[in-house]
């Protein structure tokens, strides 16, 4: 039997914060190793528990997500530990600082238990949370917000012709199974470039896959 997904849940509000220990704790496979009321508690616990995955508040007392998340995601003491932040809103800008901080992706607050769940399950396994829906939204703020990198971007000197595409095609919103459908090439095909990528770009997921194709020029934004 394998181990349960380990979570720790980071947010200032208690009712919150209880409501998704129970609901964690209540799915096969999950448990919540752990609770935060501000960033800074959430970093701490991090290092202590070793989460799989740490469910973060946005915005928090002390030290708010965004830059929790940056240090979670930036120190090689937690470097194997995903954020999946949270908010009110889809389009806050203050997720799309967290995605270039580090996070995996993001959810609304009043997303389904199920979704919840699920999304859990996904950023823990490493694909990272981001539907095209989501994807599309990520890039239409980056558009708007140029900022200077904070991904270690290394260029695409090492990248292939055939790997370009397939981030091309990250960059725009399509799925795995989209993508294979558009180079005629199967599913396993995909997932095979998806990991060269994750390796050559030294990128943690899918999202920090569409900022490197935005901040290296591959992709210019309102180019379809």
């Amino acid at each position: 039997m394998s181990e349960p997904i380990r979570v720790l849940v980071a947010d200032d509000q208690a009712l919150l914060r209880g409501s998704f220990r129970v609901l964690v704790n209540s799915a096969p496979g999950l448990t919540v190793v752990g609770e935060a009321g501000t960033g800074a508690e959430a970093v701490e616990l991090a290092a202590a528990a070793q989460p799989d995955v740490v469910l973060m508040d946005i915005r928090m007392p002390d030290m708010d997500g965004i830059e929790a998340t940056r240090r979670i995601c930036g120190s090689p003491d937690t470097a194997s530990v995903r954020v999946l932040a949270l908010t009110m809103f889809d389009l806050d800008a203050y997720v799309f600082a967290a995605l270039r901080a580090g996070a995996s992706g993001f959810l609304l607050k009043d997303t389904s238990p199920e979704d919840l769940l699920t999304a859990i399950e996904v950023v823990a396994n490493g694909d990272g949370l981001l539907a095209p829906s989501v994807t599309r939204r990520l890039i239409a703020e980056f558009a708007r917000r140029p900022e200077p990198a904070r991904l270690p971007v290394t260029g695409l000197d090492g990248v292939t012709d055939r790997e370009r595409e397939v981030l091309v095609l990250v960059a725009r919103g399509l799925s795995n199974a989209e993508i294979a459908a558009r180079l005629h090439v199967s599913p396993a095909t995909v997932k095979t470039h998806m990991s060269h990528l994750f390796e050559k770009l030294h990128a943690r997921d899918r999202a920090q896959l569409v900022i490197v194709a935005y901040e290296t020029g591959l992709v210019l934004a309102g180019n379809r």
